[in-house]
């Protein structure tokens, strides 16, 4: 008897149907899979038949062949246990055939006949609702997941025997349910607050701005100025996501595997900080099995690399590419994929080796040389990709001492949340394009003209720093966000001199 049932396969973050079609021919012994499985996939039929014998089920004796299409799409991973058991069952008839028509499978089998949580169930769920498929079967740890999707019928199964009892009819199970959209109002579910930051009014003002306008952002400091604390509330004064952006950063999570067990739609925008030694590839994502990296799990939210200048040079040049396209193109003998990567870049490090150049108290003992070449560890092309340079001092006794309130990021917030509706009501209608950081050199002609004072100032900061053309752009963008938080239509000179200031590693005195 022939059937034909439904799984999915991810390609980047996105599921590709295949139809798993199984036949029993009426002659020969034994199970055959073809379809270009891995051994993930061969090795599944010793876990059916385990399960099948554990849950009082028949594993026919009669060959059987299992064709996983499209056929020239490799099939990884073992989410495709439970669809080949139930195309077996109902190929042998223990199941009816109807019952597994317009339905889509997902999990892996444990030898007990259990059915364990995979990878990547939310971007299979939002496949079968593209495709059509009215129901998907997915192990219960991962029902929350699949559950965010409007429009499919999620049935959590936690064992195969309950999973045939169910097609039967002879077990009901109630479909899983979720909140199907962040709270617009939520703040996320931050333990930190720039209340608790003592001083630091300018670097406050900074990530203010880098916040606005979507801007990358570096700061230089001493060793204990505060830089990785300011950087971890950068999140706290964010827009909450949309319900588009949820899902999208949920479905980069549910690849990677990163939910964890009854995970569901991300409400918080996510916060990376991978160290020093992380490679390239844990950066970039890919590998022998491709997962995103952390360029991706930072989609919609921060990245933060600390001791930027201990990240091996390939990690950091492989950014120049996400950080210009907000996307990332993986290549691989075997494969290629691409994942998003829209995050703001915020990245700290020490002036020098021993970490105390201008520092106003303590002395450096860094020789000239030794600051340019702890310096030249960061390449050009990348620090022009950073739009905002600012340096961290060390914060006075006086203030830390201080009993006075410091200004809480909900109030920061209000600000960021009112510079981006100016900006989304700017960019009505141009797709791609949702904060003054995304702007092409094209757009500046039309949003972000520079009056004779203000160009003639901004001519003269790149002839005194000599500035690149990205470096230019990058100005006008960050005056543009001055600009819409001051809540004013027109770049005056005072922003644009604001914006000049957040050039700190392009004037002289830096090693450079």
């Amino acid at each position: 008897m022939f059937v034909r049932t439904y799984s999915g396969a991810v390609v980047g973050i996105d599921a590709v149907r295949v139809s798993v079609e199984v036949n029993c021919p009426g002659s020969g012994l034994g199970l055959f899979l073809v379809g270009l499985p891995d051994n993930a996939v061969k090795e599944s039929e010793q876990r059916i038949r385990s399960a099948f014998g554990n849950s009082g089920l028949e594993m026919s004796m009669r060959k059987i062949v299992v064709n996983l299409a499209p056929a020239d799409l490799r099939k990884e991973g073992s989410s495709f246990d439970l669809p080949i058991a139930v195309g077996i069952l109902a190929a042998t008839e223990q199941l009816p055939a109807a019952a597994t028509a317009d339905t889509m499978f997902a999990g892996e089998l444990s030898l007990d006949g259990s059915i364990k949580p995979v990878r990547g169930v939310l971007p299979l769920a939002l496949g079968a609702r593209r495709d059509g498929i009215r129901r998907i079967v997915v192990p219960a740890d991962n029902a929350p997941e699949a559950a965010v999707v409007d429009g499919v019928e999620v049935i959590p199964a936690s064992t195969l025997r309950e999973t045939v009892d169910f097609l039967r009819g002879d077990l009901a199970i109630e479909p899983a349910s979720a909140d199907l959209a962040p709270s617009e109002s939520d703040a996320g579910p931050y333990a930190e607050d720039f209340a608790d930051v003592k001083g630091q009014g300018r670097v406050k003002r900074a990530l203010e701005i880098a916040a606005a306008g979507g801007h990358n952002v570096l700061m230089i400091g001493s060793p204990g100025s505060g830089k990785t604390m300011l950087a971890r509330r950068l999140p706290t004064i964010l827009p909450p996501l949309t319900r588009d952006e949820a899902l999208e950063t949920t479905k980069i999570h549910s690849v990677a595997g990163k939910l964890g067990i009854g995970g569901g739609l991300l409400t918080a925008r996510p916060f990376r900080a991978p160290h020093h030694q992380s490679s390239h590839v844990a950066i970039t994502g890919g590998g022998q099995t491709p997962k995103p990296g952390e360029v991706s799990l930072a989609h919609n939210g921060v990245l933060f690399l600390d001791e930027l200048p201990e990240f091996g040079r390939h990690a950091l040049e492989v950014l120049r590419q996400p950080l210009e396209d907000k996307r990332i193109t993986v290549s691989r003998a075997r494969y290629s994929v691409e994942y998003p990567s829209n995050f703001t870049l915020v990245a700290a490090m020490n002036p020098c080796k021993c970490g105390y150049y201008n520092h106003p108290t303590k002395e450096c003992t860094c020789t000239s040389s030794g600051i340019h070449s702890y310096m030249a560890r960061i390449s050009g092309p990348l620090l022009d990709r950073i739009d905002l340079h600012i340096e961290v001092a060390p914060v006075p006794i006086g203030d830390l001492t201080s009993t006075s309130a410091e200004e809480p990021s909900a109030a920061i917030r209000e600000r960021v949340m009112r510079a981006r509706d100016i900006q989304t009501a700017r960019f009505a209608g141009i797709r791609g394009i949702h904060t003054n950081a995304q702007m092409h050199s094209r757009m500046l002609r039309d949003f972000c003209p520079l009056s004779a004072e203000s160009q003639t100032m901004l001519e003269r900061a790149m002839e005194r720093m000599k500035l690149s053309a990205r470096a230019y752009d990058r100005i006008v963008k960050v005056s543009r966000t001055i600009a819409d938080l001051a809540g004013s239509a027109d770049i005056t000179p005072a922003h644009v001199a604001e914006a000049i200031q957040y050039r700190t590693l392009d004037r002289d005195g830096w090693g450079r």
